[in-house]
């Protein structure tokens, strides 16, 4: 659909009119376009400009000759985009220009009706046409491949396809385009890249961007994680001073250090710890669990691989955590489930720093702080050949044992409130606290879990609580895993099966007290809802009471 002009106006070398139709005849689109054209020694005269100082905004297109100018005058209406990016943009011909003559951009038009009524130079050399040759021919008689056709009769455009043209490929854009009432009125073909070889050299690029992306995240992420350090480590037991005191010695120094304690107790955490506590503090901490990892991909997950070193390589090789962890630190978890012959070849890559990667045939060297950290008894694998004594030698430097939680109860409440504190930042919910009961009762617990079973048992109890205050119900479900230990009674000694046995019965009858006096706290007194809620008979909860009352009235004379 073309777009008629509302008017006409032809003027003379000196600016006198010789032709005027519509909207040329009026005495202020005329007396506005004279003075344009009369002064075009000083400002030339743009081939399409908008009109904006009338009472409506025009839209003029200007065909000048040696000695003459017609002007073609098209009403705007308000608000109209085209019009406001003449009127507000001096190189707006020019850019218009670059568009449709751009020599990397191929550009065609087509109709309604699916004719070419342009084609941009760069195409007509491509298809080897005479300027203008190809104008009102149907596109597919022109253009191989095209779906110009489609796009103007269905509406829907086609963004980054392949289109075959004279033998090469390339990748091009098909738009609709719509007039002010939402009609397709024409569509656009444009080369978007020269072909598929450019969408590969751009993905590269990107590629590159993102590695450097992700380099800088884990940049960013290392500085965050300057905190994660002491400040991390949550108590103030002995136990815990002791180690903090510890890492504060040894961090600075470049020994291989290696973590020993049960699982759970914060391995990992330490070893954090003191990477940012070292000279190596800003550089990666790599971290491999050797548990984790199958046997036949140890070697190259640690040595890396040359490209088509075994099937299924990745063609382009990759490195492994040695040379990821050069100048920084590399911390083995559960080193002690590592097989037997991969410590042999751990030992050398230990002694000077020297390796090659599965399929290579050139040594590599990484400098790296090695720290270690196992819950296995390495006497007991020693002794059975299950780990070599000159690898425990050389990773064992310096040795930290890390205390259960069962030898720093004291620190209860401050993991607690961490834990529960943390739980509520990550899920946006408003902090919970928790009873001091509820605290006693986890005191009582062993924890072969240790932190982590603690960190588990408080966040199932927080997701699961309706209350603000957790309470010793919310913890129940502890006695179905595991029980009170003779060690928590005992100053930590070891007792034999009869006096484990009494002292189990005797923390479990405190804390189901303690359970008792609490719901009747909380129930005011209400002996039925008690029973309810703690799922037991009246007539138990009668002769649980009763003990209660005695073993106070026990106590009270014995002072």
């Amino acid at each position: 659909m073309k777009r008629e002009p509302e008017g006409i106006l032809v003027l003379d070398e000196h600016g006198a009119t010789t032709f005027s139709s519509g909207l040329g005849r009026d005495s202020l689109i005329a007396q506005s376009l004279c003075q344009l054209w009369q002064n075009r020694g000083r400002v030339p005269v743009k081939r399409l400009a908008a009109v904006t100082n009338l009472d409506r905004p025009m839209t003029v297109a200007a065909i000048p000759t040696r000695d003459a100018v017609c002007f073609l005058i098209f009403d705007s209406q308000e608000g109209d985009e085209f019009s406001e990016f003449l009127a507000s943009v001096d190189s707006a011909e020019d850019i218009l220009r670059h568009f449709i003559t751009d020599r990397y951009k191929a550009l065609v038009v087509v109709d309604a009706d699916g004719k070419i009524t342009y084609m941009s130079p760069v195409h007509e050399r491509f298809f080897g046409l005479r300027h203008g040759e190809a104008i009102g021919k149907h596109v597919t008689a022109v253009v191989e491949n095209t779906r110009l056709h489609e796009v103007v009769a269905t509406g829907k455009g086609q963004v980054a396809q392949l289109q075959e043209m004279n033998g090469v490929t390339r990748v091009v854009s098909r738009l609709p385009i719509l007039d002010r009432k939402k009609r397709v009125v024409a569509a656009i073909g444009q080369v978007m890249f020269k072909g598929p070889e450019s969408i590969r050299e751009l993905t590269v690029e990107l590629a590159q961007v993102k590695q450097e992306l992700d380099f800088y995240r884990r940049e960013l992420s290392g500085i965050r994680n300057r905190s994660y350090g002491l400040d991390q480590i949550v108590g103030s037991s002995d136990a815990v001073r002791r180690l903090k005191d510890d890492i504060l010695r040894l961090a600075p120094l470049d020994v291989p250090v290696l973590l020993t304690g049960e699982s759970g107790t914060g391995k990992e955490m330490v070893a954090h710890a003191i990477h940012m506590l070292s000279p190596r503090s800003d550089k990666p901490l790599v971290l491999v669990n050797a548990a984790a990892m199958p046997p036949n991909l140890v070697e190259s997950e640690l040595f890396g691989y040359e490209p088509g070193a075994f099937t299924g390589a990745d063609r382009k090789g990759r490195i492994g955590k040695f040379e990821a962890a050069d100048s920084g630190t590399l911390f083995l978890d559960e080193i002690g489930d590592m097989p037997i012959d991969m410590q042999v070849k751990l030992l050398r890559v230990l002694q000077d720093g020297r390796f090659e990667r599965v399929g290579g045939d050139h040594a590599r060297h990484s400098d790296f702080r090695l720290i270690s950290a196992s819950n296995r008894d390495f006497n007991a694998m020693i002794a059975s050949a299950g780990f070599r004594l000159d690898l425990f030698y050389r990773i064992s430097a310096v040795t930290l044992r890390l205390p259960p939680l069962r030898e720093r109860l004291e620190d209860i409440p401050e993991l607690a409130d961490s834990f529960l504190e943390a739980f509520s930042v990550r899920h946006g919910t408003p902090k919970k606290s928790i009873s001091e009961s509820a605290i006693r009762f986890l005191q009582s617990r062993s924890w072969p879990g240790n932190i982590r079973q603690l960190q588990h048992a408080i966040e199932r109890a927080a997701i699961f609580c309706d209350s603000p205050v957790l309470s010793i119900l919310d913890f129940g479900s502890l006695d179905s895993v595991e029980h009170p230990s003779s060690s928590i009674q005992g100053g930590g000694r070891r007792s034999g099966p009869e006096e484990n046995s009494y002292e189990i019965r005797e923390a479990t009858e405190r804390v189901e007290s303690e359970m008792i006096m609490e719901a009747m706290r909380r129930t005011g007194g209400n002996k039925t809802r008690v029973a309810e809620q703690l799922g037991i008979s009246r007539s138990y909860l009668y002769k649980r009471l009763s003990m209660i009352d005695s073993a106070r009235s026990a106590d009270v004379v014995s002072r």
